[in-house]
């Protein structure tokens, strides 16, 4: 499914070697406890870079990550199992002697999100080589937290049924890409339909790119470029959207990426 050369969707391959850390910059201008806990869907996850990262580092309880490009999501599953290979591992303590008496200190090395960044990267990638990556824990214990607590799904989530509601939406630079294939109509029904997925009070994390980049993607495509000729919204226009849609007022985080990040809230009582 959409695993075209020419990334009309903007499912860019190899898109994270030009973002080489481990940590997004974008996910930085949010508060340190966002994610906790919370459930989350990541739309257009490419790769599934921020979709770990919101549940290895920021600690979400679960993480779907959703890609239109199949090539893509294999990427996702197989960076997931690279990260899990990677991290610190949760061990018993070695035996340790006190006085003349042996006695075995049975601890847990328990892994949070206060953990040294040092602990999501404290095998080299070489070892993940040299002796193939670890396997994915499939007892129980491990739901609810990295590497279980990530999925990753191929699909047209515009065009598919709704089903599960998050806490959490985020929407990394999709807008464009969206209004462009479906159109005025098109980028409506996609926060439409982020805000029937969201529980009552929850939130959508929003990158929306400029209008500006849309001369450049448009020329990518034939489509693309008959479509944008009869655009009539331009991004400035989404947070009105948002807000006739039930979102309350956007609240804008900061620039870091292609057109800012801001966050629009659900009401307490939207269903």
């Amino acid at each position: 499914m959409a695993s075209n050369t020419t990334p009309v969707y903007g499912n860019y391959h190899g898109y994270y070697s030009k973002r080489p850390s481990v940590r997004d910059p974008r996910l930085s201008l949010l508060p340190p406890s966002f994610f906790t806990g919370k459930t989350v869907l990541d739309i257009g996850c490419n790769e599934g870079w921020v979709t770990c990262e919101i549940a290895q580092i920021w600690g979400a309880a679960r993480v779907v990550g959703v890609d239109m490009d199949e090539t893509l999501i294999r990427g996702a599953w197989r960076r997931r199992r690279s990260l899990w290979s990677q991290q610190f591992p949760e061990q018993d303590l070695i035996e340790r002697k006190e006085d003349d008496n042996s006695s075995r200190i049975s601890e847990r090395a328990k892994f949070d999100g206060d953990t040294d960044s040092r602990s999501f990267d404290y095998f080299p990638v070489s070892c993940e080589h040299s002796h193939e990556p670890l396997p994915i824990p499939t007892n129980t214990t491990t739901e609810g937290r990295f590497p279980t607590s990530v999925i990753f799904r191929t699909t047209d989530w515009l065009a598919e049924p709704d089903s599960e509601r998050y806490d959490i939406v985020t929407a990394l630079s999709i807008t464009k890409w969206i209004h462009l294939n479906y159109g005025d109509d098109g980028i409506e029904r996609f926060f439409r339909k982020v805000h029937q997925s969201l529980n009552a009070g929850g939130i959508l994390v929003l990158e929306p790119q400029t209008w500006e980049t849309y001369a450049k993607a448009k020329r990518m495509d034939e489509k693309l470029r008959e479509n944008a000729k009869h655009l009539k919204l331009h991004p400035d226009d989404f947070p009105t959207i948002l807000q006739d849609i039930g979102f309350g007022p956007p609240r804008h985080l900061g620039s870091v990426g292609e057109g800012g990040v801001c966050e629009a809230t659900t009401h307490p009582s939207h269903h």
